[in-house]
């Protein structure tokens, strides 16, 4: 096991080798410092080893409690699909190992309650939640505006989130609980509110929409600091991916996300190009968030997005799948928070 301060590289089991889970594969071996994958685990075991197979030294398994209890695994990626997270957090924990949790933390608020008192009952954190949001070069900007108080205090905050088109098999309230959660993430990290009720809008569908799925949707969160947040959440515009947030406050209103960084003048044309993927525009975003994890990791920390974030994140998503099908508005509901996430 890695020991507090030592300069060894820490030895990572990453869980799910799906599309994100063989992208940190990539990212650890190539991109980022001071880690190694030991053991990558997958319920496809053909597709287990063809991700191991590259990588000098790296095991393939089926099972991730065996990755776990291998002797040479420190710490654990988990990018598995939700409904897996929880055992495979539990077993985790019985290792005493640290984890870098793709969100969600679990699919739901009962489950995600589940893991957060099994992490308390170790006495400590051993969680970092993968809201990578908090990582991205605009987003840390914003923050460490609304940071001085230059602004005054935030009234509202508008969030645009597209993307190109939806996977086969998304659903209406996979909108909210798949996409919408990283705004239920980013509000509250960037007001420092708790989210107290949501309302969800339907406009009419677009006829690029699958048949059956609502989309666009107009999300609208109040929160206990008194601000009111809206999101426009909508899977497929097909244009291209974008999220944007804007900030307004007592003094003074602040933007990100426009994708400005070159504009181009060509042929009696200007303009620029607009990211087809979340793995595009948030790519510096997933580096610096695993390098932050494995250095933390390293010195025996854990910062970053708490079990607390994933839970509160959990319960929202649920209040607004709530909202979308009853219609109206419906309040969150959370267990008061503990001390070990204050």
């Amino acid at each position: 096991m890695t020991q507090r301060g030592t300069s060894e590289e820490l030895r990572v089991a990453v869980i799910g080798t799906g599309r994100m889970g063989a992208d940190h594969v990539r990212r650890i071996q190539q991109v980022i410092s001071g880690a190694r994958v030991t053991a990558v685990v997958d319920v496809d075991a053909e597709r287990a080893k063809a991700v191991a197979a590259p990588v000098a030294g790296c095991a393939a398994y089926s099972d991730p409690a065996a990755a776990m209890a291998a002797a040479d695994v420190d710490a654990v990626l988990v990018a598995s699909p939700g409904p897996a997270h929880e055992a495979a957090l539990l077993t985790a924990f019985e290792h005493d190992l640290p984890v870098l949790c793709e969100k969600p933390l679990t699919p739901d608020a009962a489950s995600a309650l589940r893991v957060l008192e099994a992490e308390l009952g170790l006495g400590r954190r051993r969680v970092q939640v993968g809201f990578m949001r908090r990582y991205d070069a605009e987003y840390l900007k914003l923050k460490a505006l609304l940071g001085t108080g230059q602004l005054g205090r935030p009234l509202m905050l508008h969030n645009r989130h597209r993307n190109v088109a939806s996977p086969p098999g998304f659903t209406s309230a996979m909108l909210i609980s798949d996409s919408v959660a990283h705004e239920t993430d980013v509000t509250r990290w960037l007001l420092g509110h708790e989210i107290t009720a949501v309302t969800v809008l339907r406009p009419r569908p677009s006829a690029n929409a699958p048949d059956g799925i609502q989309d666009p949707q107009f999300v609208v969160f109040e929160t206990d600091g008194g601000a009111v947040v809206d999101v426009e959440i909508f899977v497929n515009c097909g244009f291209g991916y974008q999220v944007q947030a804007e900030i307004v406050c007592e003094r003074g209103t602040a933007r990100i996300g426009d994708g400005h960084a070159m504009v181009t003048n060509m042929a009696g044309r200007w303009g620029g190009t607009i990211a087809q993927d979340f793995t595009d525009r948030f790519a510096d975003a997933y580096d610096r968030e695993l390098q932050a994890w494995v250095d933390a990791t390293r010195q025996g920390e854990v910062t970053g997005p708490s079990v607390w974030d994933g839970y509160a994140a959990a319960a929202v998503c649920e209040a607004g799948v709530r909202a979308l099908a009853e219609g109206g508005r419906v309040e969150v509901e959370l267990v008061e928070r503990p001390a070990l996430y204050r």
